[in-house]
């Protein structure tokens, strides 16, 4: 007897901030998914409370009664996704379930879940059958996320991975992690091995490796004093185990000509910018067209959200990378241990400036990038004695980028052309929003309807949505008694410049090209009220 194929479909997607708890009858034959990407809040369903955070997955069959609680001073983000299940024989397989909310699940459920909504949001013709596919995609990862956590071998893995992470420098063995995890060495070697296809001191010297790379990368000691750094007790010993892993000494490797894997699209600008072509890098259009500009091809381009985990793997071990470029908020990156070492760069603590010298130090062109950043100071300072001609005291800007659903103002570790205006320029943000923690968070989230009550002396908007109902309300917005009476629509102070791939980039080319568009909008008699 032939067993029927359960096949799966979403219904609908819904931000978290617009999901009525009680419009569906409990018992509806849909499944439900909730998803957290973002703030905090506690989930209650049958009287049964869970704190919630970005990473935080809840799983039903059928509609219970939910109540999603936000912490004081807080916002929610994420998405409510009911779908349903078919089989050829007519039956309606259930969906995934599990009792209590899944926390901290990995960047990968995130992101897809990310890119289903905005699919979801905006419909792209030309590609009709990619929203199935990433929904797909979603409910496989979810299962092994799942899976993976009903099985005591993978609770005590992550631990002593986490674990030899943070103390790979120490004199680890394997007994001592096996006591760490409660079972026997010989368990601990065969498990280790098992889902790892490494042993552990293979494992630990790959990590010792990995972070000897990274300080020959940015500017390491001596060799004796590398290897106690790393976990070696001296230089020569750190030198053999260093080629028989990489294949080089540590000498040829630091000049060798390194093929790099820019993984975000600021980093392959910074690269650019330097005259250097990623083996692999995110490009946006205007990026794409700027390189073609100046060294007439492109490099293999990534597109970071259009991959399934395994696909996203594939992609980056098939550029051959020297080296890995990316921000330290992925926790995907122990996966690309047995690629190539992660350069990881904090963007919310090293602003633009600061990761286009770490990485001309890595590729050995630190003079050409401060030569770049010269001839860019003394710009800004032709503008800013322009400004003082025209604008005298600069006075307070706030930048919008208005989404499907929600609006998001920045501080100037997000780049969006607040880096030019806050760092380069002179204004202020808003004293509201930084009231609200802009600086530690690195943004604000609003509905669209509230942005009128954050008032400033100049209102940028970068970003517009293009889905026509979402349009309707952002005119309704510019046509309001509260929008009509701000100073900077009074004053011909708000320019909608609407240039999303310009404004999203937190690098040398795109903060060229933003202070050039910002310039040229605040010095012309600019009306939109």
């Amino acid at each position: 007897m032939s067993i029927p194929h359960p096949f799966y479909m979403p219904v609908s997607i819904t931000n978290l901030r617009s999901v009525n708890y009680n419009s569906e009858e409990v018992g509806t034959p849909f499944s439900r998914i909730l998803m957290v990407w973002g703030g905090n809040g506690t989930l209650c369903v049958y009287d049964q409370e869970y704190d919630i955070s970005r990473g935080s997955v809840f799983l039903c069959n059928t509609i219970p009664p939910l109540d999603l609680r936000l912490h004081s001073h807080t916002s929610i983000r994420g998405i409510m996704i009911t779908y349903k299940g078919i089989a050829a024989d007519g039956s309606k397989p259930l969906g995934l379930e599990h009792p209590v909310p899944l926390h901290r699940c990995p960047a990968n459920i995130i992101r897809l879940a990310g890119e289903l909504e905005s699919l979801w949001n905006e419909p792209n013709p030309s590609t009709p059958f990619r929203l199935q596919q990433l929904f797909v995609d979603l409910l496989a990862e979810l299962s092994k996320e799942i899976a993976a956590r009903t099985q005591p071998s993978s609770f005590w893995l992550q631990q002593i991975l986490q674990f030899m992470n943070t103390h790979y420098n120490e004199d680890l063995s394997r007994e001592q992690m096996a006591g760490l995890a409660n079972i026997s060495p010989e368990h601990f070697s065969r498990m280790f091995r098992k889902y790892m296809g490494r042993t552990f001191h293979a494992h630990l010297t790959l990590l010792r490796i990995r972070s000897a790379q990274r300080r020959i990368l940015t500017g390491a000691p001596n060799l004796n004093t590398l290897a106690q750094e790393v976990g070696y007790k001296e230089g020569l010993y750190l030198s053999r185990k260093f080629k028989e892993s990489v294949g080089l000494s540590p000498t040829a490797y630091q000049r060798k000509h390194k093929r790099i894997a820019a993984l975000n699209l600021n980093h392959t600008a910074s690269l650019i910018a330097l005259g250097i072509t990623p083996e692999l890098g995110v490009y946006t259009k205007w990026l794409e067209q700027m390189q073609q500009r100046t060294t007439g091809k492109v490099g293999q381009k990534f597109n970071p959200y259009g991959h399934s985990p395994v696909t996203y793997y594939d992609a980056i071990a098939a550029a051959n990378p020297d080296i890995i470029i990316s921000y330290n908020n992925s926790e995907e990156h122990h996966r690309f241990l047995p690629l190539a070492p992660v350069l990881e760069l904090p963007f919310l603590t090293m602003n633009w400036r600061e990761q286009f010298r770490l990485i001309a130090d890595i590729v050995n062109k630190r003079l050409k990038a401060e030569d770049w950043l010269a001839h860019y100071d003394e710009r800004v300072t032709g503008i800013n004695d322009q400004l003082d001609r025209e604008l005298g005291l600069r006075g307070t800007a706030i930048v919008w980028e208005i989404g499907a659903n929600t609006a998001y103002c920045f501080s100037s570790s997000y780049g969006r052309g607040c880096q030019i205006l806050y760092d380069d320029l002179g204004f202020r943000p808003p004293a509201k929003i930084l009231e609200q923690g802009i600086l530690a968070r690195g943004y604000v989230e609003v509905d669209i309807e509230s942005i009128s009550s954050y008032p400033a002396d100049h209102i940028f908007i970068t970003a517009l949505p293009s889905h026509s109902d979402i349009r309707k309300r952002i005119y309704q917005l510019f046509r309001s008694a509260d929008w009509l009476k701000l100073e900077a629509v009074r004053q011909n102070r708000v320019y909608v410049l609407n240039d999303t791939e310009l404004f999203c980039g937190y690098d040398p080319l795109s903060s060229q090209e933003q202070l050039s568009k910002l310039i040229r909008v605040m010095s012309e008699h600019h009306k939109f009220a």
